[in-house]
This record gives C-alpha cells, structure tokens and sequence, in this order.
C-alpha cells in the first residue's frame, strides 16, 4: 500500500491545483463570453483599457461605440470586458 502513496499525493495535488485555478478561470472565461455575446444597443460597457461607450451598432466580431456625444469607434467584441449598470438613484 505505501507503494501507492506517491501517486496518490500526485493526483490530489492536481486536483486541488484544478479546483483553485483551473476552474475558476474556466467560469470567468465563459461569463466574459456570454456578456460579449448578449450585447444589445444602448447598452453601456468598458473595454479593457479602460474605455466607456454605449453600443450604437454591432456584427458579428465588432462594436461600435459612442464614446462622446457624435464620436464613435469601431472596436474589437472581444475588448469588451465589463457591463456598465447605471448607478442607482438613492434619494435619501
């Protein structure tokens, strides 16, 4: 039995190394892709380097976003990181 030891402290090393790092990547990746792939127009998002727009148009692998009043630019759907919520209206 101890012949197995090895082995066995191997495969719950992977395990936990799975359950720490694989995964949880593995549900951010497939979040990101699901909020890139259910864009509508309107809707306010930030790319990843920082930028904040307002989907005006899209196809299949661009966005276009209005970034100021009359300005916009073409970008990439995979740069979309984030959904922006409007903030909430608290009137206390």
């Amino acid at each position: 039995m101890s012949q197995y030891y090895p082995f066995f402290t191997f495969v719950l090393i992977a395990v936990f190394f799975w359950m720490l790092l694989i995964r949880p990547a593995r549900r951010r990746q497939a979040q990101l892709k699901e909020t890139q792939s259910s864009l509508e127009y309107g809707t306010e998002v930030m790319l990843g380097a920082g930028i904040y727009g307002r989907v005006v148009g899209f196809d299949e692998n661009t966005i276009n976003l209005e970034v100021s009043p009359g300005t916009t630019m073409k970008v990439a759907r995979a740069a979309i990181v984030r959904v922006v919520e409007p903030p909430a209206n608290d009137d206390v």
